[in-house]
This record gives structure tokens, sequence and C-alpha cells, in this order.
């Protein structure tokens, strides 16, 4: 199925009307007070992340039921799934912080893996109304399209390239994490010229590459593969890349570690030599 450009773009479409029906219940939520439980390592879960979860469990069940699926909050409550070469990572609700505190910088993450490697990716901020997408050797993509589409991945605008740019000569743009910037991640920036840093949440920070709004997505703390996974898709298919700090890539289905990311850093488009 994989080798057929035409099937797995008919399967990211699927992939991003389960992420707007997902943002569509997350909303519904983001207007009421929600209840937050702490998942065993601290980390906030509420009923919107539970909920959109559900979803897109059982959309990809229906149209894909043979390609297992590795999903946060399932993770979280001690459900372990039998993964092998190709499989999904889900993150329902990335950046549950942002949510709590109604920045809007939350997105829905769904990314397929093949071979360790994110070959397609739908990341989608639904309080912003903006969907990245990307499918590997077919271009990455941004739709601005509002979560009240009920699924209807055509009721939005028509989907536009995105490609990250190369630095300019004056300095990079740099992006971090608006709730985990830490002295390790200025540490490592000294050895740039910096033109400017931008603060966001979530994954959110790989699209903005990825759209060629900034050039630098360094992160020094710990991210679960979810966490990454469809924005690392997105940006690797706009011509960008994510890589372990000594520059290896950083590769998905690491069970030994426990599905836990080494630091890495995303980059924007390469200079041309």
């Amino acid at each position: 199925m994989l080798n057929d450009e035409e099937a797995l773009r008919k399967l990211v479409d699927e992939l991003r009307r389960l992420s707007l029906q997902a943002g569509h219940s997350i909303m519904n939520h983001y207007e009421t007070d929600v209840a937050v439980s702490r998942k065993e390592d601290d980390s906030p879960v509420t009923a919107a992340d539970n909920d959109a979860e559900a979803i897109i469990l059982a959309g990809l069940a229906r149209a894909v039921p043979h390609i297992p699926i590795v999903s946060e909050e399932q993770h979280a409550a001690g459900y372990r799934t039998e993964i092998g070469t190709l499989f999904f990572l889900v993150d329902p609700l990335d950046g549950t912080k942002e949510f709590l505190h109604k920045n809007g910088e939350f997105t829905v993450n769904i990314a397929l893996i093949e071979h360790g490697i994110p070959i397609a990716g739908v990341v989608y901020a639904p309080a912003k109304a903006r969907m990245f997408y990307g499918i590997a050797g077919q271009g990455a993509y941004e739709q601005s399209i509002e979560p009240s589409a009920g699924g209807d991945i055509h009721a939005g605008s028509t989907p536009q390239r995105i490609t990250a740019r190369t630095p300019a000569s004056d300095g990079l743009v740099i992006i971090a994490s608006r709730t985990h910037r830490d002295q390790k991640t200025d540490e490592y920036l000294n050895m740039y010229t910096v033109k400017e840093f931008l603060a966001a949440g979530s994954s959110l920070k790989f699209c903005l590459v990825a759209a060629g709004e900034a050039d630098l997505y360094p992160r020094h703390g710990r991210t679960m593969e979810w966490d990454t996974a469809a924005g690392h898709a997105v940006l690797a298919a706009a011509g960008g890349s994510v890589t372990q700090l000594d520059g290896t890539p950083l590769l998905y289905g690491k069970t030994e570690r426990g599905l836990d990311n080494p630091f890495f850093v995303a980059r924007g488009a390469a200079p041309s030599r």
C-alpha cells in the first residue's frame, strides 16, 4: 500500500479528517472549565485528551485496522502495543498545559512511521485553525480550516505548499518551547548568531520551521515520540531535518528507551554549498 503514492495521499486525507474531528471535540472542552488529573509522571491530562484520543483510535481502527497504533494516553495508562516496521504515533492533545492556559498553542498530532522514519504526519492547531501535513516525497502543506468543519477537509482554504527556508546571512530566527526553555538550550545557542527568538507551544514549533517562519528549534528536555513524530514528518517533507545533537537522524520505535527521545534539533533547509 505504501508504495502507492495515491493510497498514501488518501490515507493522509483520512488523518486530516480525524484530526479535524478531534480538534472539534477539543474545542468543545476548551470553552468550559475542564477537570485536570495527573499521570504517573505528574503531567496533566483532561477529558479533552481522552475524548480526542477515542475519536482518533476508532477512526484509525476503521480505516486501517492492520496498522498498530501507539497513543499517548493509552501508553500512560499502561497499554502496550506490539509495533513492527509500520505503525502510527498519536498525541491527541499535544500541549495540555497550553490548552489549560488557553493560549491556543496546542495541537492534534498523528504520524505514520515506517522503518523508524516518519513518512506522513498531520498537525492540527484547532484554536488557530491551522492544519499542517506532510508526506515523504510529496511535500508539505498548510491549510486554514476551522474545527467546526466537522471532518470535511474541503471546507477550509486550498492547501498551500510550504517549504523550509535557508537561514539568512544576518542570523537565525530561533523558536523554542514556551514552557520548557532552559539553560542548556541557551548554552547550545551560543554557537549561533541569533537574530530573533520566538516562543511557541506543542509541535507548532516544527511546523513554523517547516513554513519558513523560523530557522531552528533546539530541544534539550525530555520528549516522547508521539510529541515529535507528526511535526517531524511535516518538517522533513518541507525540506528540513530533525537530528540528534550529534547529527544522526532522530528515529522512532525506540522501545528500548521506552519511546522517549534523546535531545534533538530541528532545522530548516540547509544552505547550498
